[in-house]
């Protein structure tokens, strides 16, 4: 049986577990129930799969998302793990192929819903099977308090009373303590069996911008990201429509998504962008719950979300494979707004719980402080410091004395009787002779027009920093009127003084974000980008033959490492995060011969590679020349030819024959120093001059790594 760290690179190409993980693993296989909260991308799949694959038996995986069933599945047997689903997807026929491999002990990881856990004395059949584990996927589904709650999540509780001795994994990205507190008690597992990992994703950028200009923005924003995927969520179906149909005018491939649209439909747009067919999908938020797709480089909001669980997962959709990937939020106090309405049909008690959820979202929307700070404090996570990548850390506002300004707009709703919205108040104080604000004779205010000198999308920026600080309030109940308080009128009567954050117009932050696009790149790390674009076109062909999601060839980071690495063998390829043996065997030579391509080209135009020459040396001997032929070709010091055939062995390469290139005596001879001297790595003097300079370089520099290729054999 192998090890977790063994599993680890055998199946999922990498040597080290990320934090969190291993401990959870032990947990596990010391059969002690768990709950995992790791943010999305977090590496939450592997707590449960390691521990399937290291145990006898089978692991039972309960998702409600039939796409992400699918996608982890096929992830799986790509890395050669033996899995399967069942859900109402699949036929009778192949349901009862399924239930014969787990009877057979041939599968090591069974996906189901709970739907088809629970349904026709399922249970039952489950019994019959050799359980290891049950893994409970997207665990906020069974609190009341979570986000997206699911009454059918509710019978998993009855887990425990059919499988005593089988123990569980929870596992969810979006949980606060009070939906921890629900899970534990539901499933019963112990407080003291409780993983939470870091919430933060130093990888994704954070930005908020005012909603005016967005579509340009949106357009602009994505031709300094062509070929990245990317996500834009929409409150309604119509928005999805339009934004999908003036991206495509613009001539990016985007589709719309939404529940409105038939099931085959959908279908095919969710394949098309996992298979990077299309770049943008411009959704409601019933896409992307069963996603499993890891190149998407950007998250976009058309409008506000209605709470940060759900903005914090949905933005977990970007750069799962740990990427640098941006999210951008585009916030309207209209979109407060709606969703608020969204809410009235609720109970009295959900109603209160999602109003409170949604008022946390609009303080992010509007806040000037570090925007990473207000996520991971929700999650009841302490930070320290300041995040340097979201929008207020990268172009802090300065702040300004504007209490004659909050003056101006708190005289204004006083002479209106408190009547007024933000968009009257803004008409007024900008003098505006809209028929509505003349026909109630605000044109005659004292206060109509004295703020004419800013601009409407300032009087907004204004207004809401004065709401979210609490200088004036807000009557949801009285068609959001605005209303003074206690600090009101202290502005007004005793000039109390209000701090304010300078306002920016939506194309200055414009401005500053795409000018981060255009920062100049060295030499290298344009080579690296164009060999990445190779890399990524070479992935596409082979996951389009195969019918797989590019990424479940390899995903963006490990292109990436790839490109920048450049391994010009099958160790060093071996050694790129995310390459383990299977997907060598499948893909490895392809990758290798494509970068081995590349650096030749980059070489021959004057660019130094690192390894790059050894491999000119390399193909000069494949064409059969001798090392002497090689070193006038190239004009090199002979020794410096046999130095590359060397390190061409020692690097992997199985096709050079360097025991022809020295005869009996003379490695006899050479290997008595070698073995008699301190070892010094590849230092050929020392052995030289303790020959009495008897053999040239290059035969030493033969015998050292013969006796090396012996030594590591």
């Amino acid at each position: 049986m192998l090890t977790k760290e063994q599993a680890l690179k055998k199946y999922f190409g990498y040597t080290t577990f990320r934090p969190l993980q291993a401990e959870i693993i032990d947990n596990i296989l010391a059969g002690n129930d768990s709950l995992v909260l790791m943010p999305t991308g977090g590496g939450k799949s592997v707590c449960f799969q390691i521990p399937a694959l290291v145990s006898d038996g089978l692991c039972v995986v309960i998702s409600p998302l039939i796409a992400l069933m699918k996608d982890q599945v096929e992830g799986l047997k790509a890395n050669g793990v033996a899995a399967a689903y069942l859900n109402s997807t699949v036929s009778a026929a192949e349901q009862n192929k399924i239930e014969q491999a787990c009877y057979d002990k041939q599968l090591k990881l069974l996906y189901l819903s709970p739907e088809k856990l629970f349904s026709n004395s399922y249970i039952q059949i489950l019994s019959q099977f050799p359980i290891s584990l049950f893994a409970i996927d997207e665990a906020h589904c069974i609190s009341f308090w979570g986000h997206d709650f699911r009454p059918e999540y509710t019978q998993l509780n009855k887990l425990k009373k059919y499988f005593p001795d089988i123990p569980i994994i929870a596992l969810t990205a979006t949980a606060d303590r009070v939906t921890r507190k629900d899970i534990l008690q539901q499933l019963s597992i112990d407080e003291s069996n409780v993983f939470i990992s870091s919430f933060d994703r130093p990888n994704l950028s954070l930005t908020v911008l005012p909603a005016r200009g967005r579509i340009q923005y949106i357009i602009d924003f994505i031709s300094t990201h062509r070929g990245q995927a990317g996500i834009v969520y929409c409150l309604s179906r119509k928005s999805t429509e339009d934004l999908a149909e003036k991206l495509v005018k613009a001539g990016y491939k985007a589709k719309a998504y939404h529940a409105g649209m038939e099931a085959q439909q959908r279908s095919q747009t969710q394949e098309d962008f996992l298979k990077d067919d299309i770049q943008i999908i411009c959704a409601t938020i019933a896409f992307g719950m069963g996603i499993d797709k890891s190149n998407v480089r950007w998250v976009i909001h058309y409008n506000l979300p209605k709470n940060i669980e759900s903005f914090y997962q949905e933005i977990g959709r970007a750069g799962r494979d740990g990427m640098p990937s941006e999210t951008i939020l585009f916030y309207n106090i209209s979109d407060y707004f709606v969703q608020i309405d969204f809410l009235k049909d609720l109970t009295p008690e959900r109603r209160e719980l999602q109003t409170a959820k949604l008022d946390r979202m609009r303080q992010y929307a509007e806040a000037d402080i570090c925007r990473r700070r207000i996520l991971i404090s929700y999650f009841n996570e302490t930070v320290d410091k300041d995040c340097g990548n979201c929008d207020v850390c990268r172009n802090p506002r300065s702040k300004f004395d504007a209490t004659i300004l909050a003056q101006k707009a708190l005289s204004a709703v006083v002479r209106t009787d408190e009547k007024i919205a933000i968009g009257a108040a803004i008409e007024i104080l900008r003098g505006s002779h809209v028929k509505s604000l003349v026909e109630k004779g605000y044109d005659k205010l004292k206060t109509f027009g004295v703020g004419k000198e800013l601009r409407a999308e300032e009087w907004a920026d204004y207004l809401l920093q004065m709401l979210n600080s609490g200088v004036v309030d807000i009557a949801y109940d009285e068609g959001h009127s605005l209303k003074l308080n206690n600090t009101s009128w202290q502005v007004l009567k005793e000039g109390r003084k209000v701090m304010l954050s300078r306002a920016q117009s939506p194309q200055q932050k414009k401005e500053q974000l795409l000018e981060q696009e255009y920062k100049r790149k060295s030499k290298k790390e344009v080579l690296s980008e164009d060999l990445f674009d190779r890399l990524k076109v070479l992935r596409k062909q082979l996951a389009d033959s195969q019918g797989v999601p590019a990424y479940i060839i390899f995903n963006d980071k490990t292109l990436s490492e790839m490109a920048a690495d450049m391994p010009l063998s099958e160790a060093s390829m071996l050694e790129v995060s995310g390459v383990g043996q299977q997907k060598f065997e499948l893909y490895g030579q392809l990758f290798l011969d494509e970068i081995l391509t590349f650096a030749k080209g980059a070489q021959n135009n004057g660019s130094k590679i690192k390894g790059a020459t050894y491999l000119v040396t390399h193909e000069l001997y494949q064409q059969g020349n001798s090392p002497e032929e090689i070193a006038a070709q190239r004009g090199m010091n002979i020794v410096t030819i046999y130095g590359h055939l060397c390190q061409l062995v020692e690097n992997g390469a199985k096709d050079i024959n360097l025991r022809s290139m020295i005869n009996d005596s003379e490695l006899t001879f050479i290997n008595k120093a070698l073995t008699t001297l301190p070892p010094v790595d590849n230092a050929l003097k020392p052995v030289f001059d303790y020959l009495g300079g008897e053999v040239d370089y290059h035969k030493i520099r033969i015998a050292h790594t013969l006796m090396k290729q012996r030594i590591t054999k």
